[in-house]
Order: C-alpha cells, then structure tokens, then sequence
C-alpha cells in the first residue's frame, strides 16, 4: 500500500487526514552565525567548540578543537578532564605567538568562553568574539562538521 490510497481510505471513511507540515528551514540568522560573518582569508576567524567522551572506566574527557574557518585547518585538538577560562587563554596565547592573531574567534555560550579571563584577554589583543546563540549549533557549523567527520569523536549533549 501507498501513501495515496491510505490517504483516499481514510477520506472515504471521513477520518481527518493529518496535514504534512513544511519543514522549517534554519538559516542561522544571528549575527556571530556563519553566513553573516564567513571567513574571506586565513587566520580570519576561528571557530572552538568541546566534545564529550568518556574513557573505558567512565571517566569524562573533554576534547577543545579549533580549526581555521577559511582553511578548514584544525589549528589545535586539546585533551582533558577540564577545560577552564585560564586554560583556553594560555592555549590561545601559544597559538597567537606561533600562527599569528585571527580577527575573529566563533564559538558558543560555554563557560569557559564567555569567562572574564578570556573575554578580557581577547578584548585586550583586539580579537573580536562571535558567538552564536544558544542551542544554534547550525550556527558555528565548520567545527560541527569536523566533530561529524571524525567517527572517534562524538558529542554528548
């Protein structure tokens, strides 16, 4: 049996024939989103994000991944038990001194990234945050899509 003679079925026996609805298309309209604000060269804009996994006994990891949104280069894969503001801003100084300042660094609303030690650090050497809205994944999407490339690595949410 096919869609249409279910649908004429349950016409002829007068039931209500449930509306398909269109689906919603996102854009990722915000204004840290990667459509509004693309890379155009590189070291233009940096895109960080954390996947979850956890080890054989259950232990966490948390795995900080940043990648060059022009290049589509992972700049740096960083492994932990914890990541803190201070972590991030020691990591993003080394990676300042040896591949050069990004005009922009694209992540989400995390802690470790909205932190003070890391937004006055930024504030401070003039890189510009981007961040996306919360639960707008679609919105930060080159470093989606390398978490998606990479079977080891998976997201928990």
């Amino acid at each position: 049996m096919n869609f249409k003679r279910i649908h004429r079925l349950w016409k002829q026996q007068g039931l209500k024939v449930p509306v398909k609805k269109a689906k919603k298309r996102r854009l990722g309209n915000s204004e840290g989103g990667v459509i509004r604000r693309s890379a155009e060269y590189p070291n233009h804009v940096w895109s960080v994000d954390f996947i979850f996994d956890r080890t054989e006994d259950g232990r966490s990891l948390k795995i900080l991944s940043l990648i060059d949104e022009f290049t589509r280069e992972c700049i740096a894969l960083e492994v932990g038990r914890k990541f803190t503001g201070d972590d991030l801003v020691a990591l993003l100084s080394d990676l300042f001194v040896s591949r050069g300042i990004p005009s922009f660094i694209r992540s989400d609303n995390g802690p470790e990234f909205i932190s003070k030690a890391v937004r006055s650090f930024l504030d401070f050497i003039e890189v510009g945050t981007s961040y996306i809205e919360p639960g707008s994944p679609w919105q930060n999407g080159y470093v989606e899509s390398f978490h998606s490339c990479h079977g080891a690595l998976k997201r928990d949410q």
